[in-house]
């Protein structure tokens, strides 16, 4: 319980979610998204994301969540989580997510 609490659990395969249609949502701000983007992510920021729910139809869809660091992602995963997307993971910083896609 303690390893699915702190992310210790088993590792995600990015890329395979990838391959599989996941959606990667990017939560930074318009201008930072701007600065360099995972290419064909979808932003939404953070701020404005329980606004923008209705362009995430389905709930079924896998999602990425990243941002700069990990932080607005881990918030962003609770807030899909908490209205009922199923299948939702925090990929962290962009970056480092681009890296393993």
């Amino acid at each position: 319980m303690l390893k699915q609490l702190f992310g210790l659990g088993s590792k995600v395969d990015y890329a395979e979610l990838v391959k599989q249609g996941a959606i990667i949502l990017d939560v930074r701000s318009k201008g930072e998204y701007a600065g360099g983007a995972i290419k064909g992510s979808m932003n939404i920021s953070l701020d404005q994301l329980s606004n923008n729910l209705s362009k995430l139809k389905d709930k079924n869809t896998t999602i990425i969540t990243c941002c700069a660091s990990g932080m607005r992602s881990a918030s962003a995963k609770n807030i899909l989580k908490s209205n009922g997307y199923i299948n939702v993971h925090n990929g962290g910083g962009w970056y480092g997510l681009k890296n393993k896609i």
